[in-house]
């Protein structure tokens, strides 16, 4: 169990979907031999979800209140709270529900920041029931960042074959041109860059940026914004030797098929770059988030109050979700040590035709 890699999953909003895709995804033994999986909850919660889900007969949590002591070989749950009196009601957005959420959140986090587990999948939370005075945020996003690097993150969304990247994400749209900067969108692309030579192993990474306007601008007719603030950036990055192109028209981007000629997307804006994303990787997308030095990622849809407790709820989104992590967290152990003993750098002399250097010359 030692090198296993430790999988928190929170629990996110009780009232909707997310003890059934986390169940049906545990199923799967393979995930359990890969990892040891540690889901920060409810005793109740779980017990009340298993019992509408048929396949599950026999499926079991080893039931804990530290990760000090967890199971090797069943799922673990570690409970957060006292939940004798817990009332679960499916489909219903409740306090009591994201009272929860942030409880499985913050401990979760806590073991995150000690070391004592290695990724964080998150479960989908109701921005509506969980924002409050003991918690400020608009999503789990920011919340991350605030928590760990106090720097702003990059909300990636990543599949099998599309991934895309948000310059500003949980804003409305009538705030979205004042926030996007010459500067915002250069330090997006490098975030891109190197979390995809970091976390996707990719070592020369292809990026392809959205125009803001429709068609792009249209060479200035249909807005300035691709004139005046993102091709400087693309400039920038170009100059920094980041192969980052565009700015592309969305429609036609996506409708032609031409992300599939690149690594990564960047896009302005969230429903602009996450529309397209859904539609085209639904069943097997990701939410990651980048930038952070820690690993998190959740499955890419809501809460699912309208199929709460159905038993109809998809959890490819959910297995998605923790092999992302996994591979993810691989990706950068093996950056971080190929980095971290560089080979030496030894400078051009002038005995290089047919005669050695002498070892005084060489600068170590």
């Amino acid at each position: 169990m030692k090198d296993k890699i430790k999988v928190g999953i929170t629990h996110g909003d009780i009232g909707g979907i997310s003890y059934e895709i986390i169940i049906k995804a545990l199923l799967d033994t393979r995930i359990t031999d890969l990892c040891t999986p540690i889901v920060y909850g409810s005793k109740t919660a779980a017990n009340f979800y298993k019992r509408t889900i048929p396949d599950a007969g026999n499926f079991n949590f080893y039931y804990t209140n530290s990760v000090g002591n967890l199971s090797p070989k069943l799922p673990n749950l570690l409970i957060c709270g006292d939940d004798t009196n817990l009332q679960v009601e499916p489909g219903v957005a409740t306090p009591l529900a994201g009272q929860w959420a942030i409880a499985s959140l913050n401990r979760a986090i806590k073991d995150l920041k000690e070391g004592l587990i290695d990724v964080l999948v998150t479960c989908p939370i109701n921005k509506k029931n969980t924002k409050g005075e003991d918690f400020g945020f608009i999503g789990h996003t920011e919340y991350l960042a605030a928590q760990f690097d106090d720097t702003e993150p990059l909300m990636f969304m990543i599949s099998e074959n599309l991934r895309v990247g948000l310059v500003t994400m949980h804003i409305p749209l009538s705030e979205v041109t004042s926030e996007v900067t010459t500067e915002k969108v250069l330090e997006h692309i490098r975030m891109i860059n190197r979390s995809l030579i970091r976390d996707f192993s990719i070592v020369k990474p292809k990026i392809a940026v959205l125009g803001l306007n429709p068609h792009s601008g249209d060479e200035g007719l249909l807005g300035m914004e691709e004139i005046d603030t993102i091709i400087p950036a693309l400039k920038s990055a170009q100059y920094e030797n980041i192969l980052a192109y565009g700015p592309f028209a969305a429609d036609g981007f996506f409708g032609s098929g031409a992300y599939t000629k690149f690594d990564a997307v960047l896009a302005m804006y969230h429903d602009q770059g996450l529309a397209p994303f859904k539609a085209i990787a639904f069943r097997d997308g990701v939410n990651f988030t980048a930038g952070l030095s820690a690993v998190r990622t959740s499955p890419a849809h809501g809460v699912g109050y309208d199929i709460a407790g159905k038993n109809v709820a998809d959890a490819s989104p959910m297995r998605a979700a923790i092999y992302a992590a996994m591979d993810i967290l691989r990706s950068r152990r093996v950056f971080d040590e190929i980095s971290a003993n560089p080979l030496p750098f030894y400078p051009k002399t002038e005995n290089r035709l047919g005669k050695d250097a002498n070892v005084e010359d060489l600068q170590l």
